[in-house]
């Protein structure tokens, strides 16, 4: 099993963060796992894209060459991204931020606004995502989120997390 993941949006929206967790998670799940990023100059507003390779065999290349699972939390990154998607990907975008047909598009920012803060929007699509995939388990993926959130803020992302979660169980879009 190899499954090539690439979240992409703005600076600013917690993209390098995601992957991170969710490599870290794929690790602590005991998968073999590589996370690569690149970004813009921009401290905010810039691109960026984080990878993700979760293999059940060690990994040869550490790149994706054929995304199976796309994630777009802004526009700009899923005109780029979205039509690289391989045959048969899951391209997921954030529905209040993105428009685009025939992918699903739930409400990550929206959502993390009712858990109490627009930043959570990328721990709800980690959640969503989680749900979606079924290749973690939400335990081992709470607790690498939780290991990488700052102090004080656990609870939230939390919430954030289980809200992404229900969020995919209840197939509710945008």
């Amino acid at each position: 099993m190899r499954k090539e993941i690439r979240i992409c949006g703005f600076g600013g929206q917690g993209i390098i963060l995601a992957g991170v967790i969710l490599g870290e998670a794929a690790v602590r799940a005991g998968f073999e796992a590589v996370q690569t990023q690149s970004y813009g100059p921009e401290s905010r507003g810039g691109a960026a894209r984080s990878e993700v390779v979760i293999s059940s065999e060690p990994i040869d290349y550490p790149r994706v060459v054929r995304a199976d699972v796309v994630v777009a939390l802004s526009q700009p990154a899923y005109d780029r991204y979205g039509p690289e998607a391989g045959p048969g990907a899951l391209v997921i975008v954030d529905g209040d931020l993105v428009e685009a047909e025939g992918v699903r598009s739930p409400s990550f920012t929206r959502t993390a606004e009712r858990v109490g803060r627009k930043i959570v929007a990328n721990i709800v699509m980690l959640g969503y995502l989680g749900a979606v995939l079924d290749l973690l388990p939400h335990g081992t993926l709470l607790q690498a989120v939780l290991a990488h959130v700052p102090k004080g803020t656990e609870e939230l992302n939390e919430r954030a997390l289980e809200a992404g979660r229900a969020l995919a169980e209840s197939g509710e879009e945008a």
